[in-house]
């Protein structure tokens, strides 16, 4: 079974850093990729990031170049979401996902962490 638990959320100030982590399960770290969203109130959710986990190729929402960065820790089945020079338009709702194949969509979501940032 995919299981995907995000943390590393919280309250920053406007410039402030951020490191956000997902632990997925055996199945999850199996899979082709994981990525990284967000979903402001009142607003669709968003792409953010996504890597994969055999090569660690890496892809960003322009509004985030060059100010996020994604990794991911094998041994520790985890991927992590770096955040820097934030923003408060940056402010939402972070969830983990999984894609299980490059054919098919991110289906598997986390809980999501909250990331608040303040001006």
């Amino acid at each position: 079974q995919v299981q995907l638990v995000e943390s590393g959320g919280g309250l920053v100030q406007a410039g402030g850093s951020l490191r956000l982590s997902c632990t997925a399960s055996r199945r999850a770290f199996s899979s082709y990729a994981m990525g990284w969203f967000r979903q402001a109130p009142g607003k669709e959710r968003e792409f953010v990031a996504a890597i994969t986990w055999s090569g660690g190729y890496t892809n960003y929402a322009d509004s985030v170049k060059g100010r996020f960065t994604a990794s991911r820790d094998r041994a520790k089945n985890t991927v992590y979401l770096q955040m820097n020079s934030l923003k408060p338009e940056d402010t939402a709702v972070y969830y983990c996902a999984a894609k299980l194949d490059p054919s098919e969509p991110f289906a598997y979501w986390g809980q999501g962490t909250q990331v608040t940032v303040s001006s």
